[in-house]
């Protein structure tokens, strides 16, 4: 119990030292928790997409130095960013295979499926997934990827359930709006 808590002081000083924009505290807390993050991401992704979050997570922790992580440790933000990326690079997966099934499982609508234009379709969702607001792209992957309700969501997302019906709603509008050229095709295929 020591420990932790000498372990949860050290990360509370390192964390004041990088909202500061001390290089070497981020350096300190990079080098402190990478590995572990790694580890922990294997449970969900392959070793390599791993890597790559946390890289991901620890870039954006020190371009978002100057937020306010209330009522969590460190420690525990770092692990739930790392799983939260994990699962959505999971169903962003999950949505390309679900195309590509529907692509050769029903060749009604094309002679010849063409593999390049599902690969443009993936990356088009992916692109305009990620032009969503962060609030509206995150109910939205919960939602839609994750298939967590909407309650479900209220409660992680610390929201009331009529936020993240609005937030997904407003996320299915820019969507449709960025994506209107491959409805015919997202229609045929979902």
């Amino acid at each position: 119990m020591i420990n932790k808590d000498i372990d949860k002081e050290k990360d509370e000083i390192l964390f004041l030292r990088l909202q500061n924009g001390e290089e070497k505290a981020f350096d300190s807390l990079f080098l402190r928790y990478y590995s572990s993050l790694c580890a922990y991401a294997r449970q969900f992704v392959e070793y390599e997409d791993g890597q790559e979050i946390v890289q991901d997570v620890m870039v954006w922790l020190w371009e978002n130095r100057e937020m306010h992580i209330a009522d969590i440790s460190l420690k525990s933000y770092l692990f739930k960013a790392v799983k939260n990326r994990c699962l959505t690079l999971n169903a962003h997966y999950e949505v390309r295979q679900r195309v590509l099934d529907r692509l050769y499982a029903d060749r009604k609508w094309m002679e010849d499926p063409d593999f390049y234009i599902v690969e443009e379709l993936s990356r088009k969702i992916e692109e305009a997934l990620q032009r969503l607001p962060d609030s509206y792209r995150e109910a939205f992957e919960l939602n839609r990827f994750q298939r967590l309700t909407y309650s479900e969501i209220a409660a992680r997302l610390e929201v009331s359930s009529k936020t993240v019906d609005y937030r997904i709603q407003q996320a299915l509008k820019l969507l449709r709006v960025e994506l209107k050229d491959y409805l015919p095709i997202l229609l045929v295929l979902l």
